[in-house]
């Protein structure tokens, strides 16, 4: 056998090892270490080269940048990594000694390379997407679960609350001349109108509450809100910024539960912008759908946040700071409404609380 085809066979064959070697590293990689995935690879291709001694890989993608050694940009051979059909990266091999070139056989390489590492990143993508799916699903059937429990924990409660109330005013009437009597009716009447505020939130969270739909402009509503709310962005010291671009944008909608919506997501936004911080109120539509989003600058949302931000009781704020009700009752207020809410970090700082409502 001539020396120019034992060459050319020694290179088939460390192609040919290169590609297995590559194949196994992506069926037994980590989903969650991309990185060290790829840094394999790319150590695992440059062997392939005929002059590995002088040939240095790069791969270029969005989850991880990975470059063998110093690159040469004068000479070297790409393949795009395709994900979805969209490039969203490349592969490129670099020749370190301008004396020397590339094979055919190595643009055909990097070429089987790229489409592996397009083919992993697609497979990452499903599960990943997947994944978000069935949280999503679990996290529908717990708030539907905790609804159903909470709407008849709230039926339950209403009467003897309703009856304590009445008695205790009745009793107050009939003992007007004993102070003594009289001051602590006073603080059941109280205590017993605040746990009536809190069935009534439970209930909305709940869906049980009456509604009256119609049709609603929400731009003034919004716009009221906020110049209700204006004292408190004065007193805490955060600032606002509105964008809404249009004057009219009608949806069917309750217009108290609306006005709760607005209310509790713009101060639940002041409560946690630090001073001087900004909240932005955006509102938006299409030909379906009305979108409202509330921005703010805060400490943003933990993983165990975003989990349970719209479960009844669930609350960040320091004991006494908050019932832990006020965004479990825009998440019933908003699906009573067939509408969709979503709690989110920015990529600065902060959290943004988008509602999206049919029209």
């Amino acid at each position: 056998m001539s020396s120019s085809l034992e060459d050319a066979l020694r290179e088939r064959i460390k192609e040919l090892t290169c590609l297995y070697e590559v194949s196994s590293i992506l069926v037994n990689a980590n989903l969650d270490e991309q990185k060290e995935t790829f840094k394999a690879i790319a150590v695992c291709l440059k062997k392939a080269f005929q002059h590995p001694e002088f040939t240095e890989i790069s791969i270029n993608q969005e989850s991880a940048q990975i470059h063998t050694g110093k690159i040469d940009i004068n000479k070297s051979i790409s393949a795009p990594i395709i994900l979805f059909n969209k490039q969203e990266g490349e592969l490129i091999a670099y020749i370190t000694n301008p004396k020397l070139g590339f094979l055919q056989e190595e643009q055909q390489l990097i070429d089987n390379i790229a489409l592996k590492i397009g083919d992993f990143l697609e497979r990452v993508a499903i599960r990943r997407s997947e994944a978000l799916l069935k949280r999503q699903m679990e996290h529908a059937d717990r708030l539907s679960i905790l609804g159903e429990l909470t709407a008849g924990i709230a039926h339950e409660l209403n009467t003897p609350l309703a009856n304590i109330l009445g008695f205790s005013e009745l009793l107050q009437d009939s003992l007007s001349e004993d102070k003594g009597a009289v001051a602590d009716l006073d603080k059941i009447i109280k205590n017993a109108i605040f746990s009536r505020e809190v069935v009534k939130k439970l209930m909305f969270f709940a869906c049980a509450m009456p509604q009256e739909k119609m049709s609603i402009n929400i731009v003034p509503h919004i716009n009221d809100a906020i110049n209700l709310l204006d004292a408190t962005f004065r007193k805490e010291k955060v600032k606002y910024i509105v964008k809404i671009q249009e004057e009219e944008m009608y949806l069917r909608a309750d217009t108290v539960q609306l006005t709760q919506i607005i209310f509790n997501l713009i101060i639940n936004a002041i409560y946690f912008s630090p001073e001087n911080g900004l909240v932005t109120i955006e509102a938006f539509q299409d030909k379906k759908t009305i979108i409202l989003k509330v921005i703010d600058e805060g400490p943003g949302l933990s993983d165990e946040t975003l989990g349970k931000i719209f479960q009844p009781f669930f609350t960040t704020k320091p004991t006494g700071a908050g019932s832990g009700l006020g965004l479990s009752v825009v998440h019933g207020i908003v699906a009573s409404h067939q509408g969709a809410i979503v709690a989110s970090n920015n990529s600065d700082k902060g959290a943004t609380f988008k509602v999206s409502l049919p029209k």
